[in-house]
């Protein structure tokens, strides 16, 4: 991955970029800075990412404010750079596996989780094509007095179960893995997620089967229980 602090020296516009803090990101290059004295979140897409710069730009520019994300400050299509606003809030993933919150803490901000998805689908509906966000993982909203989506780089047409099936592998698969509280939240999220939408969510149990087989080639030293519990949720459901 392509260091941040490069585009800083080698491009006058950013040079007087004060980096605060750095994002983890698995493609791209992101922190949080200073540019011209306001707080931002500098996001530099790799080479081979560029075609992703417009989605994303287009998603933050276009979202109405009823879809809480970051706005977008500026595009910069020459250095492959987006500026967006800081959201000074808690990871969701965090959030969902702090030990301290109670459960009926973790099941509302599922259900604004699942609420959020659903305002997101419906918004970017174009009449029988839905848009998704892609990489829907818990990592990738942040937690204030709302949920806040970020990152879309990797947003698409597609299938709504799609995103349901990813976020409910992220809540199985993240630490502690395949609790039962976990499997819980995940009925919660798919129950309000159906209670929302107007349109048909199919097949949803080999959705999120084989959104946990795909974390493997990130994960190959959990292999054996990513299978484990995408077989039995293939067989059993839920």
């Amino acid at each position: 991955m392509q260091d941040i602090k490069e585009l800083i020296r080698n491009v006058e516009k950013y040079k007087d970029t004060v980096i605060q803090k750095k994002f983890l990101s698995k493609k791209n290059s992101v922190c949080y800075a200073i540019y011209n004295n306001r707080p931002v979140v500098l996001k530099w897409y790799a080479p081979g990412f560029k075609t992703n710069i417009n989605t994303e730009y287009q998603i933050l520019r276009n979202s109405p404010s009823s879809i809480n994300v970051p706005t977008a400050f500026d595009i910069d299509e020459q250095n492959n750079v987006i500026l967006m606003g800081y959201i000074p809030g808690t990871n969701l993933c965090d959030v969902i596996n702090d030990e301290r919150l109670s459960a009926n803490k973790k099941k509302y901000h599922i259900i604004s989780l699942a609420s959020w998805f659903h305002k997101f689908h419906h918004y970017f509906k174009k009449e029988d094509k839905f848009r998704i966000r892609g990489d829907s993982i818990l990592r990738n909203f942040i937690l204030t007095d709302r949920i806040w989506g970020v990152d879309f780089e990797e947003s698409r047409f597609g299938f709504p179960q799609e995103d349901v099936a990813d976020i409910c592998s992220s809540i199985l698969s993240s630490f502690p893995m395949f609790t039962n509280e976990k499997f819980l939240l995940c009925k919660y999220f798919i129950n309000s997620y159906k209670e929302y939408a107007t349109w048909d969510i199919l097949n949803i149990e080999k959705e999120i089967a084989y959104s946990l087989l795909k974390k493997i080639q990130f994960r190959p030293e959990d292999e054996f229980i990513l299978r484990k519990y995408s077989n039995k949720i293939r067989q059993r459901g839920i």
